[in-house]
């Protein structure tokens, strides 16, 4: 939905990969007015479980999808067009999904995919902008509202913090030489409340 504090808010509509991409390229063109973005941070995703035996093992890989995969690949396409020159994209990977996950297939396979773009996207001719650099975060888990509810009874000092990463997104914007190298998967590890980073 829109965004309550955002300058402008675009609402995601349609069935296919085709028609969403369509339309978010078309209200973000409007948007831009010819202007183009210092940085842009794909956060969708979502999570669901399961194995190849499970009732739901197709309906959540689609779902999974949709939430991981459509995302970051409109997100690539609205980079190609809108990004500045030595811009940022940033995708959502998920660290356990670099090995099997067989209790979460449809997560570990989406999740997967979007390492696979990552590094995609920072290899040969991309189509970004000369000088771009893409990162992909791979959290455990966020410490989410969410996240909270269904798993009330986890450890939460190992949980990542929404402002963490909204201040390592700003910084990577800010400071272009923080960054990590082009396609990067970053690991990022939180213990005893204290978060650390490091490229996979």
């Amino acid at each position: 939905s829109s965004g309550i504090n955002a300058e402008y808010g675009v609402v995601v509509k349609g069935d296919t990969l085709l028609d969403q991409a369509a339309q978010v390229r078309e209200d973000i063109d409007k948007a831009c007015a010819g202007q183009k973005i210092d940085a842009l941070y794909c956060v969708a995703g979502g999570w669901a479980g399961g194995n190849a035996s499970n009732p739901d093992f197709v309906k959540n890989c689609d779902l999974m999808m949709k939430q991981s995969i459509w995302t970051s690949v409109i997100s690539a396409n609205v980079a190609a067009h809108h990004l500045n020159e030595g811009g940022l994209l940033t995708l959502a990977g998920a660290t356990p999904c670099l090995e099997g996950t067989s209790f979460m297939m449809g997560y570990g396979l989406s999740k997967a995919a979007v390492h696979q773009l990552t590094k995609s996207l920072s290899t040969g001719d991309t189509g970004l902008p000369k000088g771009a650099c893409v990162q992909c975060i791979l959290p455990v888990t966020l410490d989410t509202p969410m996240n909270r509810k269904f798993m009330a009874d986890a450890d939460f000092s190992t949980w990542t913090t929404l402002p963490y990463i909204a201040e390592m997104f700003t910084k990577w914007t800010e400071e272009p030489s923080s960054r990590f190298p082009n396609g990067s998967l970053v690991k990022i590890i939180t213990k005893d409340n204290k978060t650390t980073e490091s490229v996979v």
